[in-house]
C-alpha cells in the first residue's frame, strides 16, 4: 500500500490503510505500507519514502523528490502481486511509475474531494492549483488513459476553473488504475460522471480488530433528563470540515457541553471562539491519539459531523456506530455509512439547523437511547472483516485485468 499520509499522523485514511493491512495481515496475506514519514519506522513493513525536510503541507510530512521515491518502490515492489495506492500527492504519483515499470497492477481508493479540500486549505488557491495539476500531471506522465479528460461542468461541484483543475487530476488519475475503490455510493456517482471509465467497486472501509477491543462492548446512551447533553466533534480543524458551524451550533444550544478533538489551520480561531463561549461549554482539546479519541466517545451522548459537501465515509462516524454513539451529520449523503435509526439529519445543514437536532436530543433521552441501541446493533456492519473478502475480490480482478491485456 502507498500512501501520502500515514500514521502517526492521525485522520480517515491512515485509519483505513490500518484496518486494511492488520485485516489482510490477520489473514495470512503479506502487506508493506510506503509513506513519507518524519522519522524511520521501527516497524519494518512500513517503509520511508524520501521526505522533504523542513516541508510538511498541512503539518504532514512531503514525498520528496519524486524521482527517488520512484526508484525505490521499482526496487521495494519487486515481487508484489498487487500496489494499493490510497492518494494523489507524489507518493502516489511515484507508485504508479513504479507499477507500470514492474508492470504490476494497481488499485486505486479515491478516499475524498481534494477539489474542496485545495478550495479551503491551500492559499492563493487559483495560482497553487495550477501548480499542483502540473505538477501531477507532469508526474503522472503519458500513458493509458492519458486522453484529455472532458467534464461534466454543469456539475455544480465543478462549475469553477479551480474546481475543474482537481476534478481533473482525479479522473486522470482513476483512469490509470486497474480498479478503482470509492467507500461510498455518492462519491462514485460524481467520478463517474465526470468521466471515470476504469471499473469501480463501492467498497466501505471498517474498523480493524484492535479498535473494537479498545472501545469493548459499547453501552447505551441515556442522558439523565435535565442534565446536559454530552457532543463530541472530531477531524480536522479546517475551513473543509466546518469546526465553526458546529461551535456556532453549541452557542445556540443551552444545555449541550462540547469536546472537538483535531487539529489544523483553523486551530487558534476555534479555541479563541470556544474561550469566549464561556467555561464548560466547548473543551479544544486538539491532536490527540486514537486512543484518546476513542476514549472521548465512549464518555459522549451524542456525535456531531458538520461537514456538508466535502466527506466521501468519515471513518470517525464507523468509529462513532462502533462505539454506540447516536451521530448528527450536516450532509445527507454520509446516511449511508450509517444505521437508518441511529443518526439524525440536521433539518438545515448550517448551525441553526444543527442546534435544532442537539436540542431535540437534549430534550428527548428516550430518542438517544433509542438510536445509540441502533447503534450498537449496526456495529458488526462496520467491522473491517466484514469487507475483507470485497477487498480481496478486487484485487484479484485487477491482477486478472492485467494479466488478459
Amino acid at each position: 500500500m502507498v500512501t501520502d499520509y500515514y500514521l502517526p499522523t492521525l485522520g480517515g485514511v491512515q485509519t483505513a490503510i490500518k484496518a486494511h493491512r492488520e485485516e489482510l495481515m490477520d489473514a495470512g496475506h503479506e502487506v508493506a505500507v510506503f509513506a513519507p514519514l518524519a522519522e524511520p519506522s521501527p516497524d519494518p513493513t512500513v517503509v520511508r519514502l524520501p521526505t522533504a525536510r523542513g516541508f510538511a503541507p498541512d503539518g504532514y510530512p512531503f514525498t520528496w523528490p519524486l524521482r527517488d521515491a520512484a526508484r525505490q518502490l521499482e526496487r521495494a515492489l519487486a515481487g508484489f502481486d498487487v500496489v494499493h495506492v490510497h492518494t494523489e500527492m507524489f507518493a502516489a504519483l511515484a507508485a504508479y511509475r513504479a507499477a507500470r515499470a514492474l508492470r504490476i497492477p494497481l488499485v486505486q481508493t479515491m478516499h475524498g474531494r481534494i477539489d474542496v479540500y485545495t478550495r479551503a486549505v491551500l492559499p492563493l488557491p487559483a495560482i497553487t492549483t495550477a501548480l499542483l495539476a502540473g505538477l501531477h500531471r507532469r508526474g503522472l506522465g503519458a500513458g493509458p488513459g492519458s486522453r484529455a479528460i472532458r467534464l461534466d461542468t454543469s456539475a455544480p461541484y465543478a462549475r469553477t476553473r479551480t474546481a475543474r483543475r482537481m476534478w481533473r487530476l482525479m479522473v486522470s488519475q482513476a483512469q490509470r488504475a486497474d480498479r478503482v475503490i470509492v467507500p461510498s455510493t455518492h462519491f462514485a456517482a460524481k467520478l463517474v460522471a465526470q468521466g471515470v471509465r476504469t471499473p469501480v467497486d463501492v467498497l466501505s472501509n471498517g474498523l480493524e480488530g484492535t479498535v473494537l477491543a479498545a472501545l469493548g462492548a459499547p453501552a447505551e446512551r441515556r442522558p439523565e433528563p435535565g442534565a446536559p447533553l454530552r457532543a463530541l466533534w472530531c477531524g480536522r480543524l479546517s475551513p473543509e470540515k466546518r469546526p465553526e458551524v458546529f461551535l456556532d451550533a453549541v452557542s445556540r444550544t443551552p444545555g449541550v457541553e462540547a469536546v472537538m478533538l483535531g487539529d489544523g489551520i483553523s486551530r487558534g480561531a476555534v479555541a479563541r471562539e470556544a474561550a469566549r463561549m464561556g467555561p464548560g461549554r466547548v473543551d479544544v482539546r486538539g491532536s490527540v491519539s486514537q486512543a484518546d479519541v476513542l476514549s472521548a466517545m465512549r464518555a459522549a451522548h451524542v456525535f456531531v459531523s458538520s461537514s456538508f459537501d466535502f466527506d466521501n465515509q468519515p471513518m470517525v462516524l464507523l468509529e462513532a456506530v462502533a462505539a454506540g454513539l447516536p451521530v448528527i451529520i450536516a450532509d445527507p449523503d454520509l446516511s449511508e455509512a450509517l444505521p437508518p435509526d441511529g443518526h439524525l439529519v440536521a433539518p438545515r445543514p448550517d448551525a441553526a439547523g444543527i442546534a435544532e437536532a442537539l436540542a431535540a436530543l437534549r430534550d428527548d433521552p428516550a430518542r438517544v437511547a433509542g438510536m445509540s441501541a441502533a447503534a450498537i446493533a449496526h456495529r458488526p456492519h462496520v467491522t473491517q472483516s466484514a469487507h475483507r473478502e470485497g477487498l480481496i475480490r478486487v484485487y484479484r480482478a485487477a491482477v486478472s485485468a492485467r494479466s488478459s491485456r
